[in-house]
Order: C-alpha cells, then sequence, then structure tokens
C-alpha cells in the first residue's frame, strides 16, 4: 500500500462529486482546495477520473478484527445459543488458528480500506483466554496501515467483567498500555450479572478504569426491554456526573431498536443531554436502530460492521457500502432522501462519534474520497459498484477493490 511521506498535490480530473457536474478535485497535503489554489512550486500528479462518481469515503464503527477467519479455509460452525456458547466457540475457534492474529487483523483492515473505509473502532477481546495478544496484535496491524486506514482501539471483555475472574486487570493493563483509547462492557444486567456472583459492579469497574487513564468507553447492550433500558439510563447518568460527554458510546442497544413514538424521543432526549452515541451493525430489521429519529433528537449514531466471518457468523465482509445497503434494507428505505441518509450514516455518523473531521468533498475536507460508476448516491447504496479507486489524504491506496 502506498503511505503518505511528503507533501504533494494531486489533481483528479473530470470527476462528479456526489454525482453533480464533472470538476476537477484538487488535493494539497491531504486537503482539498479551491481550482486555482496550487501552489505555484507545486509538482502536480495528474489523474483521470473518467467521468466516475466520487463519494466520501466511510467509517466502521463498530468491528471485530481480532475474531476473522477473513482470508482463511472455511470455519465450519455449530449450533450457538446466547453469549456464552458463543464465547466458547471463539475460544475453540482463536486457538484451532495457524495464521497469527496480527495478521489476520491486517488482512481484513487492509480489505476494509481497499473497499473505501477511512477508519474503523476496533472492539478487541481481552480475557484471560487470550491475555493481551489481541490489542497488540490488532495494534501491530494498525501501525502497518498508518496513512492508509485509522484505527482505535477498545479493550472488550467479551467473557465478561463480573463473571470472568482476571478480566478487570487485564482491562486495567490495557487502558495502562497505552495502545487502547476505549474500555468496552457487555451486558450488565445480563450476561454479566448471570452467575457473577456480585451484584451489577460492571459499570462500576470499567468507568472507574475508564476515568483513572483518560480513556473513552465503548459498551455492548445486546439486551432488550427494561433489561437493556435500565443500564442504558445508568450509562447516560455516569457519563452525565462525570463530564464524560462524546467520549463514551453504547454498540447494538437493541432495546433502544424496539422503541418508537414518544418512548423513543424520551431515550433520545436522554442519551443526547449526556452526550452518549450508539452504534448500530444493521442485523436485521429488529435490531437496526432508528437511526433518524434519533439524529433529530441530538443523538450521534453511527454504523458499523460488527464481526466479519467469524465464530459468530459465516457473514460479514467489512464493507461498509455494503453495510449501508443492509441499513436501508432493514429499514425499508425506498425514497432516495432514506437511501442518501444511510450512506451518510457510514460517511459521517461513526466520523462524528470518533470525533474525525466530516469528508464533503468540499475545500478545507480532508482529501478522502472513492470513485465508482454510477448516476447519484441512491443508485450506488443500491447498486454497489465496485470501488474502483480509493483516495486518502490526496493519494490512491486501491484501486478496483485491492490494495496498492
Amino acid at each position: 500500500m502506498v503511505r503518505p511521506s511528503a507533501s504533494v498535490t494531486t489533481v483528479f480530473r473530470d470527476v462528479r462529486p456526489w454525482g453533480g457536474p464533472p470538476t476537477d478535485l484538487v488535493a494539497v497535503d491531504g486537503v482539498l482546495v479551491a481550482e486555482g489554489s496550487i501552489p505555484a512550486d507545486a509538482v502536480a500528479d495528474v489523474v483521470d477520473g473518467g467521468g466516475m462518481l466520487a463519494l466520501p469515503t466511510l467509517v466502521d464503527a463498530h468491528l471485530h478484527p481480532d475474531k476473522t477467519t477473513w482470508g482463511e479455509p472455511w470455519h465450519s460452525r455449530r449450533p450457538a445459543r446466547g453469549i456464552a456458547a458463543y464465547v466458547e466457540a471463539d475460544v475453540e475457534l482463536y486457538r484451532a488458528q495457524r495464521t497469527p492474529l496480527a495478521e489476520r487483523a491486517f488482512r481484513l483492515l487492509a480489505h476494509a480500506a481497499a473497499q473505501g473505509t477511512r477508519a474503523t473502532r476496533a472492539h478487541v477481546d481481552v480475557a484471560p483466554a487470550y491475555g493481551l495478544e489481541g490489542v497488540e496484535g490488532v495494534a501491530a496491524a494498525r501501525e502497518r496501515l498508518r496513512g492508509v486506514v485509522d484505527v482505535e482501539l477498545v479493550a472488550f471483555p467479551q467473557h465478561g467483567v463480573g463473571r470472568t475472574p482476571g478480566v478487570a486487570e487485564l482491562l486495567e493493563a490495557a487502558a495502562a498500555g497505552g495502545l487502547v483509547s476505549h474500555i468496552g462492557g457487555i451486558d450488565p444486567a445480563g450476561f454479566d450479572l448471570e452467575g457473577a456472583g456480585r451484584d451489577g459492579g460492571q459499570l462500576d469497574t470499567v468507568f472507574g478504569i475508564a476515568e483513572r487513564h483518560g480513556l473513552g468507553l465503548d459498551i455492548h447492550l445486546h439486551d432488550r426491554g427494561e433489561q437493556g433500558l435500565a443500564p442504558l439510563r445508568d450509562i447516560a447518568a455516569r457519563t452525565k456526573a462525570l463530564g464524560l460527554a462524546g467520549k463514551v458510546n453504547v454498540g447494538h442497544a437493541f432495546a433502544v431498536a424496539a422503541l418508537s413514538g414518544g418512548a423513543l424521543d424520551e431515550i433520545g432526549d436522554v442519551l443526547a443531554a449526556a452526550g452518549v452515541s450508539l452504534t448500530t451493525v444493521a442485523l436485521s430489521a429488529d435490531t437496526v436502530l432508528p437511526f433518524r429519529r434519533l439524529v433529530e433528537r441530538g443523538v450521534r449514531v453511527g454504523l458499523g460492521s460488527d464481526g466479519v466471518r467469524d465464530s459468530w457468523s459465516p457473514f460479514g465482509n467489512a464493507d461498509m457500502l455494503h453495510r449501508a445497503w443492509l441499513a436501508g434494507w432493514a429499514l425499508d428505505a425506498r425514497l432516495d432522501e432514506e437511501l442518501e441518509d444511510c450512506f451518510r450514516l457510514a460517511s459521517d455518523g461513526g466520523a462524528e462519534l470518533m470525533g474525525l473531521e466530516r469528508t464533503d468533498l468540499r475545500p478545507g475536507s480532508p482529501a478522502d474520497f472513492m470513485l465508482v460508476e454510477g448516476e447519484c448516491v441512491p443508485q450506488v447504496v443500491v447498486d454497489q459498484p465496485r470501488r474502483a479507486l480509493v483516495v486518502r489524504a490526496g493519494r490512491v491506496v486501491a484501486r478496483d477493490g485491492a490494495p496498492v
């Protein structure tokens, strides 16, 4: 892959930003500038866009690259029911893998970048079965891809904090190690309370670690109904009390996906007031978050891939354009504006909750975009064209869906 190493000027000729009229996109030092703003002494590289449509690259706000079998021989999964069974299968698959975790994570993240992902938040399992190997392995992959895709790391307690001895200590070690930006959590009222032998101490633990080390939090909530909503309100209250607005995210939030009308507005207002964001992975029609209504209430919502060909599921491809398609399908999007919103969920939603600059293809925007064959954004979401060119910081990093 090509990585930015020095100041560079590139002119992308004959492209159609957002499907508009043909024009040139000019990148100087990784930022788009107005035509005519090229430095007088610059020697510009020129790339022919061939009239293709230019769209911002995307953000995967929820990915598990440490678990993936992407590029490995086919793995046949056995029946499983409940998180505990999936966790057991995770460990079995981990022990059976022949390719080092760091290499598998690199392979998946490089593939994601070639499909147009510019940044991702990676949830990496931390448990006695793995130690900190996942954190260290994904961090090594991140370093190899520096300048191509940005990777945030979450130390994620998939095995539970209360129910699995040693996890809290490993989270503390991960936080102190300097490789992670967030501490994770999982279902404090359900999976982690069941058989834990303690009374709901997970949130005390993870908020305490995050506060001591100045980190954010990103907590999985799969529980539905009040079992999921009560911890969500607790997370919002803790976030507000500790002044952590903008640093706390909740993934999945299936209990919110089931709400509508006034109940949805009420929880949306609680989250917005506390500065707690949400991520959805569009698993199904009954789990995808009603993100348009939540955004209207002031909640930041991102989109993610979740697991990619891991022990939980044979599906997933780390292609965020496809994930936007899945969100549209799950929400029965039909109108152009609904499909466009699904694209912007993938391009802007995760960027906002990760604190990244928005890529709008205007002067001053990061020169992060992709070129595809297509008429307009809704048609691109539906047709899923190949990524003919992926540009990061003004440099081509992938062609035809493959790294360069």
